[in-house]
């Protein structure tokens, strides 16, 4: 490496640490791995250093391709492509993991409901189905039985689990159960079968309105790799890419980019499910386990 590219080496590592320390101010790492009221959830905190991971890798490509081309435009191109791409494909893909973990919580009320025949209570019940819970809420389910088992509230727990799944159709079914705990009623069974088969139908419908997505998402995908397999060939090419080497053609390349990217988040955006708002708003969660 020559002596020339010492102050940029230099300079981009500092850039890149600096915004490696932001991003790890903003999303936090943690500290334990213990579960304890105010903690994320097992699913929720995996995706969370999963997002961090994501970040820190596309930062370093970002920092090592202004590095070593010299352009920061390319640098910022990178990093975005780094980030943005994955979540562009992994679209249909998450789409389709909050189907299974509602179906999950659909085949776990129905077998809640075939144990609470029974006559047991409602803690113990959540206790047997535990071991046998649906594998997209396993995590989730072993984790409210535990805080029941640390003789947590029922409440608390099941406001808790109600928070790790983060999904309204869970705060239906974890609302239930809290007021199910409350009253201590009769036919607390034949109501949780009636929502199970409520919520069999919420997935039926998804599932019929993420086919048509399909077709979208594969449109903007296709767009993305054409782009991508453009940009890698021309950058092979130097005389392709050269008129972006001053620094307006590095604005220009910025702005470009940017019009390309916001167009593509606004497609993701159209095939996107809009968000409901949660029965159950997470909390201060300052509810402790008892002693």
């Amino acid at each position: 490496m020559s002596a020339p590219m010492l102050p940029a080496l230099a300079s981009g590592l500092l850039v890149g640490g600096g915004l490696l320390l932001v991003l790890l101010a903003w999303y936090g790492t943690p500290v334990s791995s213990s579960r304890t009221p105010s903690s994320p959830g097992p699913a929720r905190r995996t995706r969370r250093e999963r997002r961090l991971g994501r970040a820190v890798l596309s930062l370093a490509a970002g920092v090592l391709t202004w590095v070593f081309s010299g352009w920061p435009a390319a640098g910022l191109i990178v990093t975005l492509a780094a980030w943005g791409v994955p979540v562009l494909f992994s679209t249909s893909r998450r789409a389709a993991a909050a189907i299974d973990r509602v179906e999950g919580v659909e085949d776990w009320v129905r077998r809640l409901s075939d144990v609470l025949i029974v006559g047991v209570g409602l803690g113990q019940a959540i206790l047997v189905t535990a071991s046998s819970a649906p594998a997209p809420i396993a995590e989730e389910v072993a984790a409210l039985a535990a805080r029941i088992s640390a003789r947590w509230s029922t409440e608390d727990a099941l406001r808790a689990f109600a928070d790790d799944i983060g999904d309204a159709d869970a705060d239906l079914v974890a609302a239930a159960l809290i007021l199910a705990q409350r009253r201590k009623g009769p036919g607390v069974a034949a109501a949780l079968a009636a929502l199970a088969a409520a919520l069999a139908e919420e997935v039926a419908m998804r599932r019929r309105v993420e086919a048509d997505r399909a077709k979208p998402r594969a449109t903007a995908r296709a767009v993305t790799l054409i782009t991508l397999a453009v940009v890698a060939v021309g950058a092979l090419n130097g005389s392709y890419l050269q008129p972006y080497a001053t620094p307006l053609g590095q604005l220009v390349l910025v702005g470009v980019t940017g019009v390309f990217v916001a167009a593509l988040a606004w497609m993701r955006t159209m095939t996107l499910s809009s968000t409901r708002r949660r029965l159950l708003v997470s909390s201060s969660r300052t509810a402790t386990a008892s002693s």
